[in-house]
């Protein structure tokens, strides 16, 4: 998807730390993780329904 080196990430990494400070940054990737979470299981919950519809009117 992303094609980011280290180089990129340890940038990003500092610019977050800045902006946010070290006291926060858990709490960001606490809710990043939750909200990459519930984006995966709603994506399989749509891919399952599409499955179900086509073997519907297979």
């Amino acid at each position: 998807m992303f094609n980011f080196g280290m180089g990129e990430l340890i940038v990003i990494l500092i610019i977050v730390l800045l902006l946010f400070g070290a006291s926060k940054l858990p709490e960001i990737a606490r809710a990043l993780g939750k909200s990459i979470n519930e984006f995966k299981k709603a994506t399989k919950e749509v891919q399952s329904e599409i499955d179900d519809i086509s073997k519907d009117e297979k």
